[in-house]
């Protein structure tokens, strides 16, 4: 009869040891290969194989490694967890080092049945990692087993790149672009759903209501929304036509997912409120009904909604687990490298004499349109007006813009009601904060009310061609002064325009303007998104730092969402919107975590003559800038009072002409009331975010609590700058050929065509087998961005994991052949110890259970510690753990020799069966500890904590044992250090 193994017992098999997994039966073991992961679980039959029990053998004391053997041996294996015991089953298995402000929503998510939380962090503090954190710890723990993510279709593939590359979850794309291909695919009777556990569907799939109705049906037990604010309406609809619309639609779906009480729902904004308190209150009801109706004026209801809403300033974790956050020193303390400061100019510009001559007779045109309009209908007056806006933008964009609107038929002159060309013309001409997408905003609109232009028109639109270039257009003669500044101060700036036709103007007209060095790319609407990306990444590939700076010409459709900080430096607003938002939003692409920069610049150009950009300068975005600088955050101007101000420069200007003065914009009859009206609506927006700000500052989760899980998790897993220096020296140690410029990047290049064959084979695996045969230079990167053939410095990469594996598998065999960096044994003389002391390398095991809302889970975990003691093993006196981990930067300060070191290392492997008692307590203690900390993450949900266990199995491994010996005063016998 076959012996019965314990789940977390040793077996050896198939010629390796395993450790038995929970899901074991008597006839079937279920085997995860000793410091492997999950994915490595193989099932044996012990009738049909041989199976038996093993034991971790004890290291030999012939096989004596250098000073740096423990440290590289504690590495390797460290690097190799994928199932840490800790409460966060997922940090060891994702391609990201979260920040310590980062685990916040983490814990939030932790201490609830349900996840049910509202992220409001600022744009650029890492709202996707967050929201990628909970998910990942959710399917890890076994609470959730499909996710989606409901995004704009222009942030879609970013979001699957960001979970594939971080977190390691592939999902499935699911936009009106590839719908067909996925149906095509699905069994009779399957839904899309069902069939891809993993998706993320752009808000546009969802508004057709046969997809609508699917995704109801089959939804995920896991959502999460990105820019949720454009998901909710304020109840009063005033939010104008289309767009409302969209939101209610959103919104109307939301509502039925939020409905399921079950469902984990997770909604990011970074800007909850959007100066409509009923639009945020809407907001709060999706998190939980009863958060829509809470009394936030006392410390009770601000109290049961800081559970669910987290919402945090740059400046708040800037500086994070410091003595001023109430902790007891310094020693966790994280400064996050947001840029400190954001260098701002205004840059007027005056029209050449030609271009202003055009652009009065557009204006002229234009208030003859209006009038004659007006007395028309209503209708008509609507259409006019909305051409009349699409031709003035154009004609102060760019030559090329307004050569195109003034040939092309207007969007609203389709419309059969006055209504009807509000919700046409409204969304191509405005810079909403909330427009529904902004896919299809560049393209250029159109000005003539019917198919064909008038002769008026063409003989415009014929002059605006001919203006072309910098000798008739002074606003990009302007600008190529501005971008040379920028260039020569070592900047690669990207240029926001309005209008497609514009940037594939600007980027004609700088091609080989800005220095022979200098690489300029433009990207517009007419790509798709990932064609978008490939652009930005082939333009960075170009530029490099030894090949020269680059530009960049890029529409609106890249001023949400893409994360551009890594390739750029500097904006440029070539064109100023009607929205400061839309500034906030160009800006905050390069202003983010990752910047380089300490200083971000950003340039604003404006016509200081062309009777509209000055008037929107001073009324706009003035007043933005200051409830910036006030309150230290970006306050969005409702979109009616922005549409308000626009269109009373629009009226003036068409009253008065471009000559009028900036003070009679204030005297027109009915103006100044408006302006008044909008000036009260944004302060009271302003001092509504201010107190939000404070009132319902993260409180749900102290500081110190972080602070204690932080240390814990950097003590089981380690950090990025350990596996780089692992990195390094394995390669080296394996003779590789490494060059490390030792920048500020931390990147190096490897060639390995030195290195052993097993390296090799494993390296061409993952690399393939071309890069590895012809020995090219492997690039080893410090973002876990990377591209094909290179290497993330991240303990989850695959290229890693391999030399881990490598110089593990080697430590473990004595017999294996070529260089072995890392050795289980190993004697130094130092002056880092008075008295003789012993360092060991102990591997634990612990069997949990974990309950869960489906039930318990039953895993087995490992856990690597450093145990160190000074004297001899029957009399040890135990050093504490940071006294342990100190050993590894002792450095041997003379020789020792061979003889005594053996000797030394005999007496200490010996005597290690004496040391059995302190480990089994030790292992004991640290079963409590892991039991604590479950418990203590877990705090505010007994339901989830009852039935938890975590038991040591027994023996621990002693995976190395290294004796370190006092300098004496005067050394007198020679040797070889060992």
């Amino acid at each position: 009869m076959s012996p019965t193994y314990t789940a977390g017992s040793l077996v050896a098999a198939r010629g390796r040891e395993w450790v038995v997994l929970p899901e074991s039966a008597p006839d079937m073991l279920v085997l995860r290969p000793l410091g492997g992961g999950e994915d490595d679980t193989a099932a044996v039959f012990p009738s049909f194989e041989e199976v038996r029990p093993a034991e971790f053998t004890a290291p030999r004391p012939a096989d004596l490694g250098d000073q740096r053997a423990a440290g590289l041996l504690r590495t390797a294996l460290r690097v190799g967890f994928r199932a840490g015991a800790g409460p966060f089953r997922s940090l060891a298995s994702i391609a990201v080092e979260p920040r310590a402000y980062q685990l916040v929503p983490l814990l939030m998510a932790l201490r609830q049945r349900t996840v049910r939380l509202l992220i409001s962090d600022d744009v650029g503090i890492g709202k996707t990692v967050e929201a990628g954190l909970i998910a990942k710890e959710l399917l890890a723990q076994g609470e959730t087993t499909r996710l989606a993510v409901l995004c704009s279709p222009a942030l879609a593939e970013q979001w699957q790149g960001e979970l594939r590359e971080k977190f390691g979850i592939d999902a499935e794309l699911v936009l009106a672009s590839t719908v067909s291909r996925l149906e095509r695919a699905l069994e009779l009777g399957q839904s899309l759903f069902d069939r891809h556990p993993f998706t993320i569907i752009s808000t546009d799939f969802i508004k057709s209501a046969r997809h609508r109705e699917d995704f109801v049906r089959h939804c995920p037990d896991l959502v999460i929304v990105d820019e949720a604010h454009s998901c909710v309406a304020a109840d009063d609809g005033a939010q104008g036509g289309g767009s409302s619309a969209a939101n209610q639609l959103r919104y109307q779906l939301l509502r039925r997912i939020s409905a399921d009480e079950n469902r984990h729902l997770l909604l990011l904004t970074a800007t909850p409120h959007s100066g409509k308190e009923s639009a945020f209150r809407n907001l709060l009801g999706l998190v939980r009904p009863e958060l829509a109706t809470l009394d936030l004026e006392k410390p009770s209801g601000r109290a049961r909604l800081a559970a669910h809403f987290v919402a945090r300033k740059r400046a708040d974790v800037r500086d994070y687990l410091t003595k001023e956050d109430g902790l007891a020193d310094d020693s966790l303390a994280e400064r996050t490298a947001f840029p400190s400061d954001r260098w701002t100019k205004d840059e007027p510009y005056k029209l050449a004499p030609a271009y202003r001559a055009l652009l009065d007779d557009a204006i002229a045109y234009a208030g003859d349109r209006v009038r004659a309009a007006g007395e028309q209908g209503k209708r008509e007056a609507r259409i006019a007006w909305w051409s009349v806006i699409a031709l003035l933008r154009s004609m102060v964009s760019s030559p090329a813009a307004a050569a195109q609107t003034l040939k092309t038929r207007s969007e609203s002159a389709v419309a059969r009601t006055a209504k009807e060309a509000d919700v046409l013309g409204a969304p191509v001409a405005a810079d909403s904060a909330d427009n529904d997408r902004l896919e299809g905003m560049d393209v250029a609109p159109g000005a003539a009310e019917s198919e064909d232009a008038g002769a008026r028109l063409l003989e415009l639109s014929r002059r605006a061609a001919e203006l072309t270039g910098p000798a008739g257009d002074a606003k990009l003669k302007a600008l190529t002064a501005h971008l040379k500044k920028l260039i020569a101060d070592g900047y690669h700036p990207i240029v926001f325009c309005r209008y497609i036709p514009t940037a594939e103007y600007l980027e004609q007209q700088l091609a080989g303007k800005l220095g022979k060095r200098t690489k300029v790319a433009a990207v517009t609407g007419t790509l798709s998104p990932q064609q978008r990306l490939e652009r930005i990444e082939l333009l960075a590939a170009e530029s490099g730092e030894e090949t020269g700076p680059r530009v960049l010409i890029a529409t609106d459709c890249l001023s949400e969402g893409v994360n551009l900080q890594h390739h750029f430096d500097a904006v440029v607003h070539y064109d100023l919107a009607w929205n400061p938002t839309r500034h906030d939003q160009r800006e905050g692409r390069v202003d983010r975590y990752g910047q380089k920069r300490d200083q971000v610049r950003v340039i604003t150009m404006y016509g200081e003559d062309n009777g509209i950009d000055g008037k929107v300068l001073e009324v706009l975005f003035k007043k933005h800038r200051q409830i910036k600088k006030d309150l230290g955050i970006s306050v969005s101007v409702p979109d009616e009072s922005a549409s308000g101000v626009t269109d009373a420069v629009v009226e003036w200007l068409l009253l008065h002409g471009r000559q009028g003065s900036q003070e009679s914009l204030f005297d027109v009859d009915g103006h100044q009331e408006s302006f008044d009206r909008i000036e009260r609506e944004w302060s009271s927006a302003a001092e509504r975010e201010k107190t939000s700000r404070s009132k319902y500052a993260q409180r749900a989760i102290h500081p110190e609590e972080v602070a204690r899980e932080v240390a814990a998790v950097r003590a089981a897993l380690g950090g990025a700058g350990e596996v780089r220096a692992f990195t390094l020296e394995a390669l080296r140690d394996l003779d590789a050929l490494v060059r490390d410029p030792r920048d500020d990047s931390g990147d190096f290049t490897a060639q390995v065509g030195g290195t052993p064959a097993g390296l090799r084979d494993a390296l061409a695996a993952t690399l393939g087998g071309r890069l590895v045969e012809e020995d090219r230079e492997i690039p080893f990167r410090t973002t876990p961005a990377i591209g094909r053939g290179e290497a993330a410095l991240v303990r989850t990469d695959p290229v890693i994991g391999a030399v881990a594996s490598y110089v593990l598998d080697s430590a473990l065999d004595v017999n294996a052949a070529g260089p072995r960096p890392a050795r289980r044994c190993g004697v130094i003389t130092t002056d880092a110890v008075t008295t003789r002391t012993t360092l060991l390398l102990v591997r634990y095991r612990f069997h949990l259970t974990l309950p869960s809302r489906t039930g318990e889970r039953q895993l087995v975990a490992e856990d690597a510690r450093l145990l160190a003691y000074e004297g001899a093993p029957a009399r040890a006196r135990w050093l504490d753990d940071e006294a342990a981990s100190a050993l590894l930067a002792a450095r041997a300060t003379s020789n020792t020799h061979e003889q005594l070191a053996r000797n030394q290392i005999t007496r200490t492997l010996d005597g290690l069966p004496e040391l059995s008692g302190h480990l089994t307590e030790y292992g004991t203690r640290l079963a409590a500890e892991l039991d604590a900390s479950h418990r203590r993450v877990r705090k505010a949900n007994e339901e989830i904590v009852r039935g938890l266990k975590v038991v040591p199995q027994e023996p621990a491994d002693i995976l190395g044992a290294y004796v370190y010996l006092p300098q004496q005063p005067a050394s007198t016998v020679p040797g070889a250090e060992a």
